[in-house]
């Protein structure tokens, strides 16, 4: 096994804590969904991924590169990082990014019932960098039929 795919997998040692989601189709591709109501408050999933150096991110960016602090990021790129599937929407979002001791999760903002698409924003840097070029097909775009 690889030493990031280890990695990986040795942070979902524990995933029964964290509620039912699963991976489906959504309305900008594949997309993270309850799989049972969850309460406000409550870590949905955490981001995984190999711990590298700001200067290695810099130098191989790729959409999957969450920051911890000036120094480290993570590279959650692998599919077995379900929180990469976490999508952007402008408005309205019903989970927040949240750093607990040195580990980023998704923390719902709000209570979300079954069946909902696990939705943050991803901030200003990565709607510049990633998302304004080819168009925001965020749902609250699509619902003011506008491409952002």
């Amino acid at each position: 096994m690889s030493k990031v795919k280890e990695e990986v997998v040795s942070e979902y040692k524990n995933f029964d804590k964290y509620p039912k989601t699963k991976v489906k189709k959504g309305l900008a591709g594949l997309g993270l969904f309850a799989d049972e109501d969850i309460k406000k408050g409550t870590y949905i999933v955490q981001y995984v991924g190999e711990k590298i150096s700001n200067k290695i991110a810099a130098e191989k960016p790729n959409r999957y590169i969450f920051d911890l602090n000036t120094r480290w990021a993570l590279d959650g790129s692998s599919r077995l990082n379900v929180a990469r599937y976490v999508n952007h929407v402008c408005k309205i979002y019903n989970a927040d990014s949240a750093l607990d001791r040195g580990k980023i999760f998704y923390e719902a903002n709000r209570n979300i019932k079954k069946g909902e698409e696990i939705t943050t924003d991803y901030g200003e840097e990565y709607f510049e960098m990633y998302l304004k070029p080819a168009g925001c097909r965020c749902v609250s775009c699509k619902k003011d039929d506008k491409v952002v």
